[in-house]
């Protein structure tokens, strides 16, 4: 098992719908969290601002541990952010930890 980057960019005017399935979204890394999987995971704020407001976000990074590239690809394309329309591409790479 090794990690997977997850970057994922948003489309326009995605915000409500982004807040709108933030639940699902965020169970879902739970679950990463609960079986020692998730390295790191948050969205990507439109302005320089730990609350952008109605900015809104352009996307998001995850990276956690998947047996291979094409399972953390489809626990990305899983995502409820791609179900409602919010994120516009999203991309997988492996990802080497070196630090800390």
């Amino acid at each position: 098992m090794m990690y997977y980057s997850i970057y994922a960019t948003d489309g326009p005017d995605t915000l409500e719908r982004r807040m709108a399935a933030r639940p699902a979204h965020v169970e879902r890394l739970r679950t990463l969290v609960d079986e020692g999987r998730l390295l790191a995971a948050g969205p990507s704020p439109a302005v320089d601002s730990e609350d952008p407001g109605q900015a809104g976000f352009v996307g998001s990074v995850i990276i956690a541990r998947f047996d291979s590239l094409d399972a953390a690809k489809e626990w990305a394309n899983a995502d409820p952010y791609i179900a409602a329309g919010v994120y516009e591409t999203v991309e997988v790479r492996p990802f080497r930890k070196v630090l800390p």
